[in-house]
């Protein structure tokens, strides 16, 4: 964590000493400011336009405003608990990111392959997810009073937690699909590889005709294989199961 620090205030000459900072200073504020903005936005217009859908415009901005002073609160408040789950900024950004992302992708992934999947096994698929993903972030802050399998679960490797997490998901996504109603032709239509070739057929543009082409849908297929299996290669290497 003192790397940059260092670099910055020891080894960098006077004047470039200040641009470093200040890109650093608009770096930070352009990724906060547009969190803060992102997330606000689905507050009033996914959640409170929904609960009240007649609110006036003067309103909306009212309730985005707030939401933004409350999600800044926030923020500060987790400040505290950031080093008991990662003493390396890096590191926990990552790990918080393990715990978030595996059922979007597995969702996504997924859902794009195969158009039996559906909008009730997505949502369980989620929500399985998320409750497993911030169980383990709680846990993780009371690692310490843990033992047994619980222990276990607060202290895998975050990488492995967010691979494990995945095929829970995955699994959770495929199995409540089958057991409920497929979804309706219109609305998968151009959504998955099956139903974007399905339309691509007796196109006219240069993009259905490329989509309905097998020559580059293999080689997509391909690139896909070599590229999942250089992140395993590099996952396993790091976690050293096979590489002493």
């Amino acid at each position: 964590d003192q790397a940059l620090p260092t670099l910055v205030v020891a080894l960098l000459p006077v004047g470039l000493r200040g641009l470093v900072v200040a890109g650093l200073i608009a770096a930070l504020m352009s990724s906060l400011s547009s969190v803060f903005n992102s997330c606000s936005t689905l507050i009033t217009l996914d959640i409170y336009k929904k609960l009240r859908p007649e609110t006036p415009e003067r309103r909306l901005v009212l309730v985005g405003q707030l939401s933004t002073v409350v999600l800044v609160a926030l923020g500060l408040a987790w400040i505290p608990l950031m080093s008991n789950i990662s003493g390396v900024l890096y590191q926990y950004l990552q790990s918080v990111q393990a715990y978030i992302s595996p059922p979007i992708a597995a969702v996504f992934l997924l859902g794009i392959s195969w158009s039996r999947l559906n909008a009730t096994g997505a949502m369980a698929s989620l929500l399985t997810g998320f409750g497993l993903g911030m169980g383990r972030l709680v846990l993780e802050l009371n690692k310490d009073s843990l033992s047994g399998l619980l222990e276990w679960y607060a202290t895998i490797n975050f990488l492995n937690f967010a691979a494990i997490l995945f095929v829970i998901c995955s699994v959770v996504l495929i199995v409540v699909s089958l057991l409920t109603r497929p979804p309706e032709a219109d609305k998968v239509a151009g959504l998955t590889f099956r139903t974007a070739d399905e339309a691509a057929v007796g196109g006219e543009t240069d993009d259905a005709r490329w989509h309905s082409d097998p020559a580059w849908r293999k080689r997509d297929v391909w690139m896909s294989v070599v590229v999942v299996t250089l992140v395993a290669i590099v996952m396993l290497y790091f976690s050293n199961l096979f590489f002493g």
